[in-house]
């Protein structure tokens, strides 16, 4: 896979306003997903993004397990770093 056009932040480079969301993310899941990394060049996105990609998440009646195989299928359909 090719070099992603805007570099992922990593955590030690990220805005004090965006470490909660990090620290977040690594307690629940163990990692921060390269989108929520790239988003968060813009803080005020990312707190957007995150709301929204809970509410897809956790609303509706198909599992969240799924949501997630069919996000991973797709970025990897679109040569994306998931």
């Amino acid at each position: 896979m090719a070099e992603p056009r805007i570099k992922p932040v990593t955590p030690d480079k990220a805005a004090p306003e965006v470490q909660p969301v990090f620290e977040t993310y690594l307690r629940e899941r163990g990692n921060i997903p390269n989108m929520f990394r790239t988003v968060a060049l813009r803080p005020g996105h990312l707190r957007t993004m995150i709301a929204h990609f809970r509410t897809v998440m956790n609303e509706g009646t198909v599992p969240p397990l799924l949501k997630e195989l069919l996000w991973v299928r797709i970025s990897h359909l679109n040569r994306c770093r998931y």
